[in-house]
């Protein structure tokens, strides 16, 4: 068993390291990617396959001082409506380009705040996105739910639009934390909004959960985490909170010197993850937990689990499609992303065009690397029959990087014939032994704590 003194001499509690979400990290993303390429690239996708959407809403009520996402308050309803109009602008750009028979595999709307919508557009986004790409079969619908930011009739045109997974974000049940973070969401509130979701036949759930917030000990992580598992979450995400202040400015409200340590995060996440498990929750890559009859435990076990931009999915599609202000694409050929700030992305889809900003082209062993880190941060091991049938590698070379990453962290990963294998004792390294397989330069990324 790895404790922490030799947790600390590997650098665990000093590191900052991608959460690879994508391979090459957003940060190494250039103007090499512009607009007319995307349009390419999607005009070029094969008729009658599946793609997955993703529609981003950058708008809430209320600013929460712990989020570090692109978003931007507002207290009407105009620019929403605003927005949504130039989403359907950027949809019937699609709809022009796409070949025939595309559908959807997965459907998410994130944000911000999707569901500050009313439900009239609710319905007149839902239905304009249908009409451009309809779900496929076993397709899922999902939405990002703000208990604070919901009611009846929103989820009444959400149900019927085809929503049937919801997703809600949690952080803590406790008031001190809550305060502090900026985030008023009481139990009951929560509670209700579950209660309402189900009512309305949608079974599935998401639940997101935070630790290393500021005044967090393990005594109020698990009366969080008992509370939550009292709301019976078909996934759980249990990300580390990422304290960057200098990237979001709302985050200077929060106290520094309330956070946990690295050494105190990790006992943060130890006692949630102890808790799910005990619940009979599976758990998923390094941070998240499903039922046992839920999509990502069967895909985890048949060796189909993907890491995407919204964390671990059993989505199969090879083409994720990013519509609205800073959305990110991913295609075989590389990555997309629209242009970050609002009034730019409206400018471009106004004027008849993708808002495509920057990107990355695939080159060299990007997709190696990609598929190396995915599988280290989904399955913790390195199939090397898997590697050398699918990509230009020779076992030599596979095996001289596998020794690289095992000299780096003191002979603890496993070589063995069939490949690469991180021991359970040693996961909680998974994101540094990942920046091991990394060939691009991380030092002035801004990337946020390895635990």
């Amino acid at each position: 068993m790895i404790v922490k003194p030799q947790l600390a001499q590997l650098g665990l509690f000093d590191a900052k390291v991608p959460r690879y979400t994508s391979y090459p990290t957003a940060p190494h993303f250039s103007n090499d990617v512009g607009a007319s390429l995307y349009d390419d690239w999607i005009s070029g996708l094969k008729p009658g396959s599946a793609v997955s959407l993703y529609i981003h809403v950058p708008f809430c009520r209320r600013l929460c001082w712990f989020c570090a996402c692109r978003t931007q308050g507002t207290q009407t309803d105009n620019p929403v409506i605003a927005y949504v109009d130039v989403l359907k602008a950027e949809l019937d750009l699609l709809a022009a380009r796409l070949p025939e028979g595309v559908t959807m595999s997965r459907l998410h709307w994130g944000g911000g705040t999707p569901t500050l919508l009313n439900p009239d557009l609710m319905r007149d986004l839902a239905s304009r996105i249908l009409d451009v790409v309809p779900l496929g079969p076993n397709a899922e619908f999902s939405v990002e739910i703000d208990p604070n930011e919901i009611d009846e009739d929103r989820l009444d045109a959400l149900a019927e639009a085809g929503m049937n997974r919801a997703s809600i974000g949690v952080q803590d049940f406790d008031d001190e934390i809550q305060k502090t973070i900026g985030r008023i969401q009481s139990y009951d509130t929560t509670r209700k909004a579950v209660d309402m979701i189900r009512a309305r036949g949608i079974a599935s759930l998401n639940a997101d959960i935070l630790y290393g917030l500021p005044h967090q000990t393990k005594t109020r992580m698990t009366e969080s985490v008992q509370k939550l598992l009292s709301l019976t979450p078909d996934r759980v995400a249990l990300y580390g909170y990422a304290h960057v202040p200098w990237m979001a400015k709302r985050q200077q409200l929060i106290p520094s010197d309330a956070l946990p340590t690295p050494e105190q995060r990790l006992d943060l996440f130890d006692t949630a993850r102890r808790l799910f498990l005990w619940d009979n929750y599976a758990e998923i890559g390094i941070d998240h937990f499903a039922t046992q009859d839920d999509g990502l435990t069967h895909a985890l076990k048949a060796g189909r689990l993907k890491r995407n931009f919204q964390g671990y999915t059993d989505d199969q599609a090879e083409v994720l499609i990013g519509v609205g202000a800073s959305s990110i694409s991913r295609f075989p050929q590389g990555y997309a992303q629209n242009a970050p700030a609002t009034s730019a992305y409206t400018k471009a889809i106004r004027e008849g065009r993708f808002s495509t900003s920057r990107g990355h082209l695939f080159k060299g062993q990007d997709i190696l690397r990609s598929r190396l880190i995915e599988a280290l941060m989904c399955d913790f091991q390195i199939n090397s029959a898997e590697i050398l049938r699918d990509h230009d590698i020779t076992a030599v070379e596979l095996t001289s990087m596998y020794q690289t990453a095992n000299t780096t962290f003191d002979g603890l990963l496993r070589i063995t014939e069939e490949g690469l294998y991180i021991p359970p004792e040693a996961r909680a390294l998974t994101r540094m032994i990942a920046r091991s397989f990394d060939a691009y330069d991380l030092s002035k990324a801004g990337h946020s704590s390895a635990i």
